[in-house]
Parts: C-alpha cells; structure tokens; sequence
C-alpha cells in the first residue's frame, strides 16, 4: 500500500448558503466534499505482456538494424499482446494489482476511467467491459479516447475532481495494444511502440501519494503532426482504405513532433512546480512519458535536470503509449527510486496535440 508524509485523514470541508439555510439533501455531500490537496494515489499496477519483440526481430521484417534503432530511439526491446490477448485482458490484469496494492475490492470503487486508444470495440467502450470483468457494481464507467500518450495523466486529473465529491474512489487504468493498430511495414513508426496497461486508484486516504498540482493543455492547431487519421467521419473506414493500409497508417511528423514534446513536457512540469511552490531540486524523481531516448535527454537538458534524476523504461519497453506512465511509475517505485515523503514529477504529450504534468508526494 502506499505510503506518503502525511499521517492523518483529510478534515472535510464545510460549505454552507450564504443565508446560513442549506439546499435539502446537500448535508451529506457538503460535508463530505474534500480539497484537491486531501486527493491522491492510494494504489498502483501495471501489466506488460510476455511476448517479447527485439531490434533484430524487426531487422528480419524490415529494412532497419539494432544500431538505427538504439541511436534514434534509444529502443532495444519491447512487449508485444499474445495472439489471444485483448485490451481489457490488459487493463483488468492492471486494475486488480493496483486494486490489490491500494487493499481495496473492486465492489468499492465508485468510478472507473479508462484511457486507451485501442479500444476493446469501436462501441461500446472499454471501461464497461471492464468493469463487467472486475465485478464492480453498477457504477459509472467511461474511455477516455483520443488523446494518445497524454491520455492517463488527463484520466487522473479528473479522476481527482471526481473523487473530491463524497470522497470517491475511482479506479484510472489506461491500456495500449499499440502492436494491433499500427502498420508492421512501416518502419519508421513500426520499431517505436509497444503493448501495456498500467492503473492507480485515485481517492482520499491517509497513505495516499497527495496529487500536489497538476496542469493540461491542447494546441489544435498542431493535430496534424500525430495520429491515426483513418477511421473516422473525415476518412471512414472502407475496403478502400483498407487496401491503402490507412487504418495502420500512423502519421508522425517526427522533427515537429520533437520540438513540441520538448517544449510542452519541459513547461507543464515547470508550471507545476510553480504551483506547488517547489523548484526543481527538491524533486526526488521525474518520470516522463517514454517516447524516445532523445526526447527524454532534451527535456532533462532543457530542465537542467541530472541525468539519475530522469526515470527511463524505454529500452525493454517501447513507447506503450497513455502507459508508458504508470508503467514506469509502478516500476520506479519497485525499483527503490523515490520513498515516502519524496516527491515525483510525472510530464507527457500526446496527440491532439495535448500535455499535461502532475506533481506527487509519496
């Protein structure tokens, strides 16, 4: 279970009319309506699958080697779903490990968000079946879609609104069967990616990692540079499109996406530290998303952040997409690379194009 520096429960928040006369029914709500500081993670989880898909493994389907892909991605291996394996195999098997680590059953989650863009089904979403699958009762559960590697850390923030109501637990799982969706052809995006989930539970608790601050935003202008255009209402799904290969078609406009994942990472995670009132230093750990090595060393050298203080994953992993976070945060933590009372700075991107950066305190 987690642990943080904080050792008591959060003091409800007390919020009456102006007139001192209360709404009928608002007693319990109000009473139990909690600030953003008093949110956190109680529990985290992450699933990779076993299959296992090397530099040399591609250098047989395409034409690429192990030097071009380790010297621009910094990529030596990655996970890839087993023929029978599907989304919410994934996200279950990742949701009832942080379920397990947070000592909650499914049946007491008030809420599950589910941010994926490789959905079980176009409809309905995801997170139903997985909550048909973790026995939960018949609560509210929806995807969050679309936002691609920036997906999870945008769950989590409004998971964190949501669990201030009444004091709910909400269950944030975020998957990625990368592997099903793009072209195995197409080298320059093919070598990139790979398969995982990864899940906290997000609510208030004495032993929560505290939700310090946290930031997001979308620049439409800049859509075009990241995404899978085919599918849609703009290019509908036909045999076609089929034969074009457009459903597999990953758009990467690789130099501007570099320049805006740079940018936008490296000033999310600044404006959180500027409203948490802390700088730079007194973070124990960053953990970014894991798009690629180079990526990885701009942002730490824009940051002028030491290299030992930069958690990375990507080698043995791929970019495993909305993830790839909570992947290498559950990873970080087995690993011994923060302690209670320590804070973590988690930063992404991703299509549409969005950021988002989020502070904690374990």
């Amino acid at each position: 279970m987690l642990q943080s520096a904080t050792d008591h429960e959060p003091t409800p928040v007390h919020r009456g009319r102006s007139d001192g006369r209360r709404r009928p029914g608002a007693a319990t709500s109000e009473a139990t309506r909690l600030t953003a500081e008093s949110i956190g993670i109680l529990g985290l989880g992450a699933y990779a699958p076993e299959r296992v898909m090397t530099n040399a493994d591609w250098a047989a389907r395409v034409d690429t080697s192990d030097e071009w892909i380790v010297s621009r991605t910094g990529i030596e291996e990655r996970r890839f779903a087993a023929p029978g394996e599907t989304s919410v195999d994934f996200a279950v098997a990742a949701a009832e490990r942080a379920l397990a680590d947070a000592g909650l059953a499914a049946r007491q989650i008030d809420e599950i968000i589910l941010a994926t863009d490789t959905p079980e089904m176009y409809s309905p979403d995801t997170a139903a079946f997985v909550q048909d699958r973790l026995g939960a009762r018949e609560i509210p559960a929806f995807d969050m879609a679309g936002s691609g590697c920036a997906g999870f850390l945008l769950a989590v923030d409004v998971a964190r609104s949501r669990a201030r109501e009444g004091g709910k637990k909400i269950l944030v799982a975020a998957v990625e069967l990368i592997s099903r969706l793009m072209s195995w052809e197409d080298r320059e995006t093919c070598v990139l990616f790979g398969d995982a989930a990864g899940a906290v539970v997000v609510g208030p608790g004495a032993r929560a990692a505290r939700i310090l601050a946290a930031t997001a935003g979308t620049d439409g202008n800049k859509a075009g540079i990241l995404g899978l255009e085919a599918g849609g209402t703009r290019v509908p799904f036909s045999l076609e499109a089929a034969r074009a290969g457009l459903h597999q078609k990953v758009v990467m406009h690789g130099r501007e996406v570099f320049r805006e994942a740079v940018r936008r990472m490296s000033e999310a995670a600044t404006t959180v530290l500027e409203q948490a009132g802390v700088g730079l230093a007194d973070v124990a750990l960053v953990v970014p998303h894991q798009a690629n090595r180079r990526i990885l060393d701009a942002v730490a050298r824009r940051l002028g952040l030491p290299a030992e203080k930069m958690f990375s994953n990507i080698r043995l992993y791929g970019n495993t997409g909305s993830a790839s976070i909570p992947l290498a945060l559950t990873q970080a933590r087995e690993q011994g690379r923060f302690r209670p009372g320590d804070l973590v700075l988690l930063t992404s991107f991703g299509a549409g194009f969005h950021w988002a950066a989020m502070l904690l305190r374990f």
